[in-house]
């Protein structure tokens, strides 16, 4: 069983920054593939970026390719979203997710994560 809480979404003016942290209980986390996603009310759950396992392969939609880069310390059982020049489309509760498979290939699909924290907030006004 993995936990997963995110913080450090809030309040931001467009072209402005913010790191999501998402940190993560459990030793096998290094093991994990790990996801970000975003959801706006009366939307679907979207796909942000993933990272293998062992942080060599990243994907990122395209929607924030450029903008916002995904990273891992495992020895701290945390993966960030760096997400720059942020926009009011960016706005949404953002997740991050746990695969419990080990791939080279992360995976864009949610229903292929594991397990989910409880979202964090992202406000991005014009």
């Amino acid at each position: 069983q993995v936990q997963l809480v995110e913080s450090g979404g809030g309040l931001v003016q467009a072209g402005g920054s913010l790191r999501l942290s998402c940190a993560a209980s459990g030793r096998t986390f290094g093991v994990y593939d790990m996801g970000w996603f975003r959801q706006v009310p009366g939307k679907e759950r979207e796909f942000v970026s993933a990272i293998s396992w062992r942080g060599g392969s990243t994907h990122y939609a395209d929607s924030v390719k450029g903008r916002f880069t995904i990273s891992r310390d495992n020895a701290k059982n945390t993966v960030y979203l760096q997400m720059n020049s942020l926009k009011p489309e960016d706005t949404a509760v953002y997740y991050c997710a746990a695969d419990r498979s080990s791939t080279l290939n992360p995976p864009v699909a949610s229903y292929a994560y594991d397990y989910w924290g409880q979202g964090t907030q992202v406000t991005v006004s014009s």
